[in-house]
């Protein structure tokens, strides 16, 4: 823990409460009761996301490590840790792959073979899809000081050691290609299933890439390298091309990560750090095999190793024949994805790009589907003589290029792009619907707390607001307008939100003001209370009003998926407060915000986590509901998460994941389990628009 703002408040370092939340993906893994390939996906989730932390925390780390700061010996020490604990979880990795997983395979008929010699009777098979598959995506680059190979970032790579016919020691680097076909193929060994690693399928037949060589050895290493953009606050020029050129640059980045082989040796080692520059980059001694997030990919083909689907329910119309747009002119519509099926979102694209009345469609992609049925409606759209806005945000970390490519299409169609914001993310979700009818000009949204992206919609579980309430379309259509200029808000008075929450403009004050409320119902001995579920909660001003909340006696519940920095349970601070993480078979990716306000609860969701980035640096939006019985609805899916003891686990005042414990088997609750069945029902809940 370290000191921020006061000596009463005390503050979890962001980063090693990461590291707690990615410790619990992992335990999620070594649990017997989850089928083994849902095992193994978490233990790909584990490992793709300690290659995003590699990519885009230590960066900043090692950079503040290098300054002539007075506190640069507490990032030094700050870092160790970090390792320390890296390296302690990848041990707890290795062992539960090799100790519980590939056991288990095993006695279900499937070997999966990890440093392993492969059985004689098949490397002919092996041979051939060698030369016949395989061959020709290898790259060879002979390592010497005239070398101007830099290794693509988190792509794999093999060291490989040979002596010529003179005796002369060369190195050279052969890649993996699993980028571009398969990490494994399935072979059949005694009539069961055989999987091998695309790795292993190079290391056998290397000596076939170096018939005149003698081989010494093969190993293998990545890099993984800084993923921060360096985004210059310029107003003039094409933001895209600029983005474009960043990203060509990525893979060209300071080297933050060099994993290798345990076998591989001293001198190869040093060897390949001075050819490649790799002399800043922290070393990690890894394991045999390098990104196993490819573990996802795994051809397990039997049905009894993944979870049970759970059924996910429909929206069903009373009448046939009618469309979404009347329906919502009566009733607005919450949707609870993937419990509820994401189709009514499609549905609402789809239908606005086909009927006639519709004149003008806006709406926000932070990441865009690869093959997004949102950015086809939206193309369909402007060739319908709809026009259409579209902001897509260039800087979606890691969907750049995806971002991009869709942008370009439906300019081409005729969509009228606006582009990102420079140093401000535009992170919002909106879509806005214009309707001309009988001369009446008509609104319909849909406000949300995740991204308008059907692929992610599958596993995210995310709230929806489809309405056509006026008080918040007519705002979402002026904060359009604002986002058409592209520029920082010079005067956040300019524009003036009384229903929604808009980061950069009102939101953080209407949340400090929601706190405050409730501080002084505590004061003046009213019952207060405060629920919120969010993905992050990191920023100081917000942690600190938590405190002070909690000092005067108002309760809050948090339910913090990833990085949280408050202490709960600490007397005289934050004693009011408890923290619970739930990680379950879906992403919990909602945000919620509910203030008891003397039995009169007001609730709002949206796009905002308590981030310093979420807050200062990106336009975000929340939303407020109105209606009584929605309410009612998303208190119980809350009130359900907070007495979850199967998935949830407790923060406690070191940062450690504390089992939630149960009484007896049977009061077991399994939240998003029990949300689903409560949510399975004919038809989604859909109420009467009401006034506030």
């Amino acid at each position: 823990m370290k000191k921020i703002s006061s000596q009463k408040d005390v503050y979890f370092d962001r980063d090693l409460s990461w590291l707690a939340f990615n410790d619990r993906v992992l335990a999620e893994a070594q649990r017997k009761v989850v089928p083994l390939m849902e095992r193994l996906k978490f233990l790909s989730i584990y490992s793709s996301n300690l290659d995003e932390f590699y990519r885009v925390r230590v960066p900043a780390l090692t950079a503040l490590d290098r300054l002539d700061a007075r506190d640069n010996k507490e990032v030094s020490k700050k870092l160790l840790r970090i390792n320390r604990t890296i390296q302690q979880q990848l041990r707890q990795f290795g062992k539960t792959l090799r100790k519980n997983i590939l056991p288990e395979l095993l006695d279900q008929g499937v070997n999966l073979l990890i440093n392993k010699p492969l059985p004689k009777n098949i490397k002919k098979e092996v041979e051939e899809y060698f030369f016949g598959e395989v061959a020709g995506f290898l790259h060879i680059i002979e390592l010497n000081e005239e070398v101007k190979f830099f290794p693509g970032n988190n792509k794999i790579y093999f060291l490989v050691a040979l002596k010529s016919r003179d005796g002369a020691t060369q190195f050279y680097v052969v890649n993996i290609p699993s980028d571009q076909i398969s990490r494994f193929y399935r072979f059949s060994l005694n009539n069961s299933p055989c999987i091998v690693f695309l790795d292993d399928i190079i290391k056998t037949n290397i000596d076939k890439i170096f018939p005149e060589h003698t081989l010494i050895s093969c190993n293998s290493f990545k890099v993984t390298r800084d993923a921060e953009l360096d985004l210059k606050d310029e107003f003039e020029g094409n933001l895209a091309k600029k983005i474009e050129h960043e990203i060509s640059r990525r893979d060209f980045g300071l080297a933050t990560r060099f994993l290798y082989d345990p076998n591989i040796s001293p001198e190869a080692l040093d060897l390949l750090s001075h050819y490649l520059g790799l002399q800043k980059a922290t070393f990690v001694n890894g394991g045999t095999y390098h990104n196993l997030k490819d573990l996802a990919t795994l051809p397990l083909k039997n049905d009894s190793f993944l979870f049970d689907p759970w059924p996910s329910a429909k929206f069903r119309f009373k009448q046939g024949g009618k469309i979404l747009f009347d329906f919502l002119k009566r009733k607005e519509i919450l949707l609870h994805t993937p419990y509820q099926s994401y189709d009514t979102v499609l549905r609402f694209f789809n239908e606005a790009a086909l009927d006639p009345h519709v004149k003008r469609i806006y709406v926000t992609l932070y990441r865009i589907a690869k093959d997004s049925r949102i950015a086809h409606a939206m193309i369909n759209a402007a060739r319908n003589g709809k026009k259409v806005t579209v902001f897509v945000e260039l800087k979606a970390r890691f969907d750049e290029e995806n971002n991009i490519k869709w942008a370009r299409r439906m300019k081409e169609a005729g969509v009228d792009i606006l582009y990102s914001i420079p140093e401000l993310k535009v992170h919002a979700k909106l879509a806005l619907v214009k309707r001309k009818k009988d001369k009446k000009t008509e609104y319909f949204g849909l406000l949300s707390t995740g991204n308008f992206n059907e692929g992610t919609a599958r596993f995210y579980t995310d709230h929806i607001l489809m309405t056509s309430d006026q008080r918040l379309l007519l705002e979402a259509e002026n904060l359009f307008r604002f986002l058409r200029k592209r520029r920082k808000p010079a005067n956040t008075s300019a524009l003036s939100f009384n229903h929604l929450l808009v980061a950069q403009f009102n939101l953080q004050h209407r949340f400090l003001t929601l706190i405050n409320r409730e501080i002084d119902f505590a004061k003046k001995g009213i019952r207060a209370s405060i629920v919120i579920k969010l993905n992050n909660l990191e920023e100081p001003d917000m942690i600190s009003k938590l405190y002070e909340a909690s000092r005067a006696g108002v309760n809050i519940a948090l339910i913090v998926r990833g990085i949280c920095c408050l202490v709960p349970g600490v007397k005289g601070m934050s004693e009011n407060i408890s923290v619970r993480r739930i990680i379950d078979r879906y992403l919990e990716h909602g945000r919620i915000f509910v203030f008891n306000n003397n039995g009169k609860p007001e609730i709002f969701m949206g796009s905002a986590d308590w981030m310093t980035r979420n807050i200062h640096r990106r336009i975000e939006v929340c939303f407020p509901i109105y209606d009584k019985v929605m309410k009612e609805e998303i208190k119980q899916l809350l009130e359900i998460q907070l007495k979850d003891n199967v998935q949830a686990v407790n923060i406690d005042q070191k940062g450690n994941n504390i089992p939630v414990l149960s009484d007896s088997p049977s009061t077991d609750i399994q939240s998003q389990k029990v949300i689903s069945d409560m949510l399975n029902i004919t038809r989604v809940n859909a109420t009467p628009i009401t006034a506030s």
